[in-house]
């Protein structure tokens, strides 16, 4: 009986043992069955330990979407270093933050990249290497690849892109990593027919998720980097995609931005997800209305944690605004400012517990004890645990469904009242006018903060009818100051919207 996967690696270890001509990998005009795929990782792994990588070395993955970066992945954990996956589309001073910050041994990038990253490496204690013309000499092929290594051990570095300040290092092991892989396997329903198409980064731990869970069940992975959503719909009839993962900025796109959507019948589009912030609920119904035979599986989650929640397509048109119950293996609780558990109706934060809390942020001890904390209701005594509070408010209702509120730092706090951005962009979208809208609160001398909108429209739209609108379905307190229309929303790396960059934008120019 072959054993259980409990390092990274494994899982691609044991699918290329048993279908190593099953298709892996698509890459545009290139591909990989799992065999090639394994063996390529092995090559990569042996140049790791060629270079001087040791046990929990980290290894900065500088690399677009490819064959390669999927490779990447396994081989240094193959190798028994930390994978540290960084966005392409990050500035070089960026990119340096993070090699620096994680202390990398080793970078894997490209040679057309090195060019213009060179000098953000300049005087750091690291070696550069490249996965264009290796020197078949420094390969050394006869190198053992090293045994040992538990679940415990840390197998990724993923750095978050949408807080305040320099992104932080979160550190997750190989059992996390296989239990997100498990879990969301589980709920999705995914199997080895399974053709999945992968458009979020890897360096975005659901875009990781993607490729480690078509791994595990010996699916195949189709990679795409898309300019519009025509190209995501292309992909899908041309490969019989049966599943896609995505963040709100992608459902705004393919159901306002993308006519070829509504003429093209999706017949192998199985399921879709969402992660990386809430959709309004007139994009559901929109995806509802334009994929009718897809499944919808809503999710809520973040880096430190994986994934918490998601909700099953049958409750979509009960609970519009859910974020769902708890993932398969983990519980929710909804604990108030003052420590107690929060009764229906009553916002809380949201506190995970469950296999995928991570082990905290890389060198910032005094960040990680303020996200994972004692349990708040188990000591010590009684076995107590580390759970993850999330910084997130939400609500339960009577049968145990979440509704995500707000970012508990992200409320608008204008004249003594506390705003939920999202309960407003609800009520904008909801009117039918926009592609895209995102409320922020800007410095106000007298209410402390006015509630502000910055919205992409469809088509030319009534300002001042808008916000009549607005003001007969919100309180006073709730209605933006102003509505602006811009192109587009500027994103994170990650796609999601950057409402840290809206707010500095407009406040200091």
């Amino acid at each position: 009986m072959r054993p259980e996967p409990h390092l990274l690696h494994h899982l691609l270890d044991a699918t290329a043992a048993a279908v190593p001509y099953s298709m892996a990998v698509v890459d545009g005009a290139r591909s990989a069955t799992y065999g090639e795929l394994h063996a390529a990782a092995r090559h990569l792994a042996r140049r790791f330990l060629a270079a001087g990588l040791e046990r929990g070395d980290r290894v900065a993955v500088v690399l677009p979407k490819s064959l390669e970066e999927c490779a990447a992945i396994f081989a240094v954990a193959m190798a028994g270093g930390v994978v540290v996956p960084v966005n392409v589309l990050l500035k070089p001073a960026q990119v340096r933050h993070i090699v620096a910050d994680c202390a990398a041994r080793i970078v894997l990038t490209r040679d057309e990249q090195l060019g213009e990253l060179r000098d953000a490496f300049a005087g750091l204690d690291t070696v550069l290497l490249t996965t264009d013309g290796a020197d078949a000499a420094e390969l050394t092929p006869d190198l053992p690849l090293p045994r040992g290594g538990i679940g415990e051990d840390l197998a990724a570095i993923l750095y978050t892109s949408g807080s305040t300040g320099r992104p932080k290092g979160v550190m997750l092991s190989h059992r996390n990593l296989l239990a997100g892989t498990r879990i969301v396997r589980t709920y999705l329903g995914i199997t080895a027919e399974d053709r999945i198409l992968s458009i979020l980064p890897f360096s975005f731990d659901y875009g990781l998720n993607q490729l480690l869970t078509s791994v595990e069940q010996g699916a195949r992975i189709v990679l795409l980097t898309f300019q519009f959503g025509a190209d995501i719909v292309k992909a899908i009839v041309a490969h019989g995609i049966t599943g896609l993962a995505g963040v709100p900025t992608i459902w705004a796109i393919l159901t306002r931005a993308t006519p070829m959507l509504a003429k093209t019948p999706l017949p192998t589009l199985r399921y879709i997800t969402n992660s990386g912030g809430a959709v309004p609920s007139e994009t559901v119904s929109r995806l509802r209305i334009l994929l009718p035979e897809t499944r919808i599986f809503l999710m809520y989650g973040l880096t430190e944690a994986f994934r918490s929640t998601y909700l099953p397509p049958e409750e979509i048109d009960r609970r519009p605004t859910s974020i769902g119950k708890a993932i398969p293996e983990c519980e929710m609780l909804v604990v108030t400012a003052d420590g107690r558990r929060a009764k229906p109706g009553e916002a809380g934060i949201l506190v995970h517990r469950g296999p995928t809390v991570s082990l905290g942020y890389w060198n910032r001890p005094d960040a990680t004890a303020e996200v994972l904390r004692p349990h708040p209701f188990r000591p010590a005594t009684e076995g107590g645990e580390t759970v993850c509070f999330s910084g997130d408010l939400v609500t339960e209702d009577e049968e145990g469904f979440l509704y995500f509120v707000a970012r508990n730092d992200a409320m608008i706090k204008s004249s003594g009242h506390r705003i939920s951005p999202t309960e407003v962009e609800e009520c904008l979208m909801a009117m039918g006018h926009f592609q895209q809208v995102a409320v922020i609160g800007l410095p106000d001398p007298f209410a402390g903060q006015k509630v502000h909108a910055v919205a992409v429209a469809i088509r030319e739209v009534d300002i001042a009818a808008v916000m009549q609108a607005a003001a007969e379905q919100l309180p006073p307190y709730m209605v933006p100051r102003a509505l602006e229309l811009v192109e587009r929303l500027p994103v994170t790396p990650n796609g999601k919207v950057d409402y840290v960059g809206l707010v500095r934008e407009r406040t200091h120019g």
